[in-house]
């Protein structure tokens, strides 16, 4: 299966690995390797310059991972955050209930309340998968990781669920220290903690996993306004809302006035469109925005879309990220509990600003690109990276172990290794060296030969179409940025 193709690569070639492996590991922990980090990073770095960039007043903080029971009061996490959970009445073993009902009969249990899981599970005869016992009620599961804080343990904390409480908590400050603007952006790329009831599906559902947010601040009277609507008005955007069967390809402004939804949230589509298909390379017929209902969507959202990428290790669409619009729910929540005021007052109008969530998956955007990059040829095993998500973008080898060939291939490695990610190999025949590389993504290959001392020309191979070009050493850099910008 392509999925244990992919997991042997990443385990041998350092992309991903279980975490406290030597000890059994934890479901749902895993940790990247040498290429996986430099990977992630890379992934992370793109979403950074390409968000960040869509206004002068979108920056990146730095929050912290543990907060005061009291946050999780404010914003409604203690009381919302649940997963249905039910048990096996003979051997003790915990599941998701909506997981079980999917896996028994494909039907879509997520918008289901437990009363309805509980007449499914009974209907359809669903027993436990361990042991095949009888499965006891659905109940409801909070998935926040508890702990207490100080040595004697008064204070009860949690680590965030979602990078997001950061930023609303810090709203106020930023909003002073961003002299009294709106919109406001602030992003936050780190780690996040579920206690999940049931990790499954490998790399895609964790309990410690990486969150790349940008929480949008913007006064609720300007949602169906956005300065740069009209460039985008015209870009088709691929969705899957409610009232469709299946994808539909629509203009943003027709998008817009068939659903009534705010120009605001619309063009950020268009840029989340944009950063899939344009950065990522995600193929078109692969990416789509897939609108949830409302027992769906999270309980702080009052619009919501997915973003979806097909998948085939996982059996078709899921979730990397998501846009969604969470009103005032998150402000107001910690006014009323922290007694501050998140109110603004900008230009003698006062009021609590709504917020734009863009939210996004690090590690299942991760695997993702190793889905879709991935192939099984006849002669080798290769990942198809983006050259610029790849983790290597360059190796350079000499062609023999003759010592005026590893002079010249160390410097040109030394050159290129000061602007992008490069290895240098000369263990083994080149073709093996060659092989190696497109395991682990690696766009281009540099090859220093006898002639390259006579002319200054290296051999350039490129990991797609394997075609090898003679390129000047001085246009060599040039060159190799040109084709990871295209």
């Amino acid at each position: 299966m392509k999925v244990d193709e992919i997991m042997d690569v990443a385990l041998r070639r350092g992309f991903i690995f279980p975490a406290s492996e030597i000890y059994g590991g934890v479901s749902g922990f895993w940790e990247y390797g040498n290429l996986g980090t430099l990977m992630k990073r890379k992934w992370e770095d793109a979403w950074r310059h390409h968000f960040l960039s869509l206004d002068q007043n979108y920056y990146e903080i730095s929050t912290s991972n543990i907060m005061p029971e009291a946050v999780f009061k404010g914003s409604g996490h203690l009381e919302h955050f649940n997963d249905p959970l039910t048990a096996c009445t003979k051997c003790n073993q915990r599941f998701r209930a909506d997981d079980l009902i999917t896996d028994a009969c494909g039907k879509n249990a997520e918008d289901m309340t437990t009363e309805e899981m509980e007449l499914a599970i009974n209907e359809e005869n669903i027993k436990c998968p361990r042991c095949g016992g009888d499965l006891g009620p659905v109940q409801l599961f909070n998935m926040m990781f508890c702990l207490d804080i100080g040595a004697a343990g008064g204070t009860k904390g949690y680590l965030r669920p979602e990078t997001a409480q950061g930023a609303f908590i810090s709203f106020k400050r930023m909003f002073e220290v961003l002299r009294n603007r709106l919109p406001i952006g602030i992003g936050i790329v780190g780690r996040v903690y579920r206690n999940e009831i049931s990790p499954r599906q490998g790399f895609f559902r964790l309990r410690e996993f990486n969150q790349a947010e940008l929480q949008i601040f913007f006064d609720p009277d300007t949602f169906d306004e956005h300065t740069s609507f009209d460039d985008v008005s015209g870009t088709p955007l691929r969705v899957r809302p409610l009232d469709r069967d299946e994808e539909v390809e629509m203009t943003a402004g027709d998008f817009r006035d068939t659903y009534g939804i705010g120009r605001f949230y619309v063009y950020h589509m268009v840029k989340i469109q944009e950063f899939y298909l344009d950065v990522l390379k995600v193929p078109r017929d692969k990416f789509r925005f897939r609108e949830l209902s409302e027992r769906e969507r999270a309980f702080y959202n009052k619009v919501h879309w997915d973003i979806e990428v097909d998948m085939e290790t996982l059996g078709g669409y899921k979730e990397v990220a998501g846009i969604h619009y969470r009103t005032s729910h998150d402000l107001s929540g910690h006014q009323e509990m922290s007694k501050q005021k998140m109110q603004v007052n900008i230009d003698g109008k006062k009021f609590v600003p709504h917020v734009l969530e863009l939210s996004f998956g690090v590690d299942r955007n991760f695997w993702a690109l190793l889905d879709l990059a991935f192939a099984k040829e006849e002669e080798r095993t290769v990942f198809r990276f983006p050259p610029r998500m790849a983790p290597i973008t360059v190796a350079v080898f000499p062609l023999l172990n003759k010592q005026p060939l590893i002079e010249k291939a160390t410097e040109i490695y030394s050159q290129l290794a000061s602007i992008m990610q490069t290895d240098y190999d000369r263990g083994g025949s080149i073709g093996r060296r060659y092989r190696r590389q497109d395991e682990i993504g690696t766009p281009f290959c540099v090859t220093v030969d006898f002639d390259t001392l006579e002319d200054g020309t290296v051999t350039l191979r490129d990991r797609d179409s394997m075609e090898q070009k003679r390129v000047g050493e001085n246009a060599l850099l040039g060159e190799i940025l040109s084709r990871v910008a295209q």
